[in-house]
């Protein structure tokens, strides 16, 4: 049975002096082979061993930023059974602290910049045995009472034997946990979805025999954090089945320095990251009148040849996902000659459950399901619309030490995914909203929250905004409500660089949201509306905490003023 350490061994065997990852260290580009990498890796496995990390027993947090060491002690874990669980290491102490509880971990392995904050919280933490630390300054003789050691100071005092080390001896089954991966809060407290290695293998296999193309000559450009499950997927396991380069970026400031030195082929992407590109690259050529014409005649390819000339000029794919990608950006990249896939997933799916294809995309869907799955649309409604639920080798074991959650996820054998989806008659599927989102009026009449929010943000005066419902006194019904931030620069160059008092801007914003709504449905229409200065509360993805703000306008003090 496929696992991801057959994965890692196939690759550093077939492709021995081929570059597995790239990255900047102490000013200068490192170029690291599969080679030297498989033997880093059979180290690191060792190191666990001295630190007493037994498979099938313990559990290793990985809290690090993007990093070549991520991917290694990742490898050296999982391809010896240990069960990971990656953490985002901006995460707060008592968040981190929440999720070491819940696992159970035994060790942690963060940066160096992480010690103060564990030495706050490993106090209240037994499990915690010990602590690797990744970089920096020599690691502290203990953090909290905990056995510390320097990440490369294990690995110098942990040689591999020539016959009976860990690596060698331990071997993972596909049933076994590689990953515990917590969801990222918008539902609420976390969860940890246990996703096994046949899990994650068949996720990469589906998602490759969409992207057929992808061969050990393509390099991968490393942004999205690896601690979430579609850039884990998408720029460690498919890349790695293949054979092929990890890029890391220095930072997201250098992206673009970083990008035309190592010349990637592949881009994973949130929509953030295309948007705030193909912005970039659009105000650039909108102030050329030839680049003006070249478009209207249709000739964007030739444009897109200098763009990509610009980007190291080997780039040609790009895969986008966590969020619906705005049409307008796949047309643009697209009418410059860069293939754009967008893809669509859940932690709790390995994540990718469906892509749409370059040669047959669908603007608006989330293309078709992978290959090796089932999908359904449950309890569809007249219009064809009902949840979309997955069922495969992908669809995750549980939720860790859960089962009142884990059934609740299942309907059957069938994961329900939350969302609100139809599928027409070619097998497209399109998201049509959040089922746990969806408002219900007293009229019975359904409102998909998502349909709102995007018509008014495409106002470039709105800078953040979350539609929820709300009641008021006993109805039975919600009504719909908004909370919005403005986005105050723009509205301050609209009036010739004049920033209006706050209650200039309530009274522009109800304008501007009575206007954006003009063409929905007079019942889908905000009737109360919270207008505030601060940015809404999102997670390492981007999408916004809605379960934060649901309910917030039932309290009489946050109603906001009547929309009408």
């Amino acid at each position: 049975m496929m696992t991801l350490r057959t994965l890692i061994d196939g690759a550093v065997a077939s492709f021995p002096g081929r570059t597995v990852c790239a990255f900047k260290r102490d000013g200068a580009w490192v170029w690291l082979t599969y080679a030297v990498w498989g033997g880093r890796v059979r180290q690191a496995a060792e190191g666990f061993a001295r630190m007493g990390v037994e498979p099938g027993r313990d559990r290793v947090v990985l809290l690090l930023e993007n990093r070549p060491e991520w991917i290694e002690v990742y490898s050296a874990l999982a391809g010896t059974g240990v069960t990971v669980v990656p953490l985002d290491p901006k995460l707060r102490g008592p968040e981190i602290a929440y999720v070491l509880h819940d696992s159970q971990a035994a060790i942690v392995v963060a940066g160096a910049a992480q010690t103060d904050m564990l030495a706050a919280i490993l106090p209240h933490l037994s499990a915690v045995r010990g602590v690797i630390l990744v970089g920096g300054d020599p690691a502290p003789g203990a953090i909290a009472g905990r056995r510390t050691e320097a990440y490369e100071d294990l690995l110098a005092a942990s040689p591999v034997p020539a016959q009976g080390g860990r690596y060698d001896t331990c071997r993972p089954d596909g049933g076994d946990i590689a990953s515990i991966i917590y969801t990222s809060g918008t539902t609420g407290k976390p969860k940890g979805a246990m996703l096994t290695h046949t899990n994650f293998c068949s996720d990469a296999a589906g998602t490759l025999a969409v992207l057929s193309d992808i061969t050990a000559r393509d390099s991968f450009l490393v942004v999205l954090p690896l601690f979430h499950s579609f850039a884990f997927i998408g720029d460690y396991v498919v890349p790695i089945s293949n054979g092929c380069a990890l890029y890391f970026v220095t930072s997201m400031r250098t992206l673009a320095e970083d990008c035309k030195t190592l010349s990637p082929t592949v881009l994973m992407a949130v929509p953030l990251l295309v948007e705030k590109l193909f912005k970039k690259i659009d105000d650039k050529l909108n102030a050329s009148a030839v680049a003006r014409f070249l478009l209207r005649a249709g000739l964007g390819r030739l444009l897109g040849i200098r763009v990509r000339r610009q980007l190291g000029g080997k780039l040609r794919l790009l895969v986008v996902g966590g969020a619906p990608c705005p049409v307008s950006v796949i047309t643009g990249f697209r009418r410059l000659g860069f293939g754009m896939i967008e893809g669509y997933g859940l932690t709790e799916a390995s994540p990718v459950v469906s892509l749409s294809r370059a040669d047959d995309a669908r603007l608006g869907t989330i293309g078709y399901k992978l290959p090796n799955i089932d999908v359904r649309i449950a309890d569809a409604n007249a219009q064809g619309v009902g949840e979309l639920q997955v069922r495969g080798p992908i669809v995750m074991k549980g939720y860790y030490g859960n089962p009142e959650a884990t059934a609740e996820a299942f309907d059957g054998e069938w994961l329900r995914t939350g969302d609100l989806a139809s599928r027409d008659a070619d097998g497209y599927l399109t998201i049509r909203g959040r089922k746990k989102a969806l408002i219900v009026n007293r009229e019975g009449k359904n409102i998909y929250p998502e349909e709102v929010e995007q018509v008014i943000a495409h106002d470039p005066r709105v800078c953040d905004i979350v539609v929820v419902g709300y009641r008021e006194g006993g109805d039975i019904g919600e009504k719909v409500g908004a909370i919005l931030v403005p986005h105050l620069d723009v509205i301050a160059a609209g009036q010739g660089g004049h920033a209006p008092d706050w209650s200039e801007i309530e009274s522009l914003m109800r304008r501007v949201v009575a206007q954006q709504c003009r063409n929905l449905a007079d019942y889908k229409h905000p009737r109360k509306l919270d207008i505030r200065p601060d940015p809404l509360e999102r997670t390492s993805t981007q999408k916004v905490r809605r379960h934060l703000y649901q309910g917030q306008l039932d309290t009489p003090e946050r109603l906001g003023k009547p929309l009408e």
